[in-house]
């Protein structure tokens, strides 16, 4: 069952369950969930190893990020054609062990060749959100720092639900290292 807005509202104030929303998705959301924004963009560098017990995810390296001092003319992020990038979002989750988020992207990043790679936030999952985004299309794609670029719904988990217990716990990005699976 997906939860409606009163109920997630109810939620981020007794529980914090996605912190740092904007005053759009507090005063006047749209659908079934939030709409989150784009904070930071990173760029992925060299080998990787996805091994059955150790896992290393090629380098990252942070190439922009949401500056709330700037105005959104100078508060950008160009996503070049072919490019594949992670992106991170404003906002936090703390997700209870008896909800997990199902993540969409927005209308607007498919209508502009922008596609979004995702999956299934756990119960227990804590911290801001990672994805990533590739430009399918021909054209540079300017989005602006604080632009909305994902919905989150959020989703009962009936019976028992375990506690995400990975290593992404927190919002981290990367490794730094080949580190064994928990």
């Amino acid at each position: 069952m997906i939860l409606g807005i009163k109920k997630l509202h109810q939620l981020v104030k007794e529980i914090k369950l996605v912190e740092n929303l904007c005053d759009r998705e507090l005063n006047s959301p749209e659908g079934a969930g939030f709409d989150l924004r784009l904070g930071e963009v990173y760029e992925i560098e060299g080998d990787g190893f996805l091994g059955v017990e150790e896992r290393e995810t090629p380098q990252i390296k942070l190439s922009a990020k949401h500056n709330p001092e700037a105005k959104e003319k100078d508060n950008f992020f160009i996503f070049k054609p072919g490019k594949y990038c992670l992106i991170k979002t404003m906002e936090k989750v703390n997700l209870p062990i008896t909800l997990s988020g199902i993540i969409f992207p927005r209308t607007t990043l498919f209508r502009s060749g922008l596609a979004l790679f995702n999956g299934i936030v756990q119960p227990g999952y804590c911290g801001e959100l990672t994805f990533g985004l590739c430009n399918l299309g021909k054209s540079n794609i300017k989005v602006s720092f604080g632009a909305r670029v994902v919905h989150i719904t959020f989703h009962e988990v009936l019976g028992e639900g375990n506690q995400y217990k990975g290593q992404w716990q927190g919002g981290r990005v990367g490794t730094d290292r080949k580190e064994v699976q928990i």
